[in-house]
């Protein structure tokens, strides 16, 4: 993996809550507050990435293209959950090259807020087959990388996908 040092993405939503504390409650009438911690990776070859549908919908039922991620196991490090997650969800073997940063932000389930961080790592292709990808995930496919940049759903996997752009432009 590269040496250069990591950088770090929060959209400027995530930003601004983090920093007001919203979605917050005082200790009268607390409400349950869980931390997650996942990662996840952006794989290049050539000149796509690959991304993935998940089974799971957006809040207004809507399809989501996504990166894929997931949670970190015990005993796993971030780099080791992300190569897992990406081999899982989409059937790919990547190799690390630049960890890329992390995203950050919160989201609702089930009445809980959840902060969730996300540690993304960029991947080189190395070989697998996109039909080999687990049941969580509805959909993978290889698309141009700079359409990622409008075509993802949420705004911090867009702002990672900016990092792997600048990375590759640098390294190229």
């Amino acid at each position: 993996m590269s040496s250069r040092s990591p950088r770090s993405s929060r959209s400027s939503r995530s930003a601004k809550r983090s920093r007001s504390g919203k979605g917050k409650r005082g200790r009268a009438g607390s409400e349950s507050q869980a931390r997650e911690f996942s990662a996840g990776g952006v794989v290049v070859r050539g000149d796509q990435i690959v991304v993935i549908v998940p089974t799971r919908r957006a809040a207004d039922g809507s399809r989501v293209l996504a990166l894929p991620k997931g949670h970190v196991d015990p005993g796993e490090t971030p780099i080791e959950a992300a190569e897992r997650e990406v081999r899982e969800e989409t059937g790919i073997v990547g190799e690390p090259v630049h960890e890329l940063g992390e995203s950050r932000y919160w989201y609702r389930r089930e009445g809980r807020t959840i902060g969730k961080t996300v540690a993304f790592f960029l991947f080189n292709y190395v070989e697998g087959d996109t039909a080999d990808h687990d049941d969580e995930v509805e959909e993978v496919r290889w698309i141009p990388l700079r359409e990622a940049l409008t075509a993802l759903s949420h705004a911090a996997e867009r702002e990672i996908v900016e990092l792997a752009l600048a990375y590759l432009a640098e390294d190229r």
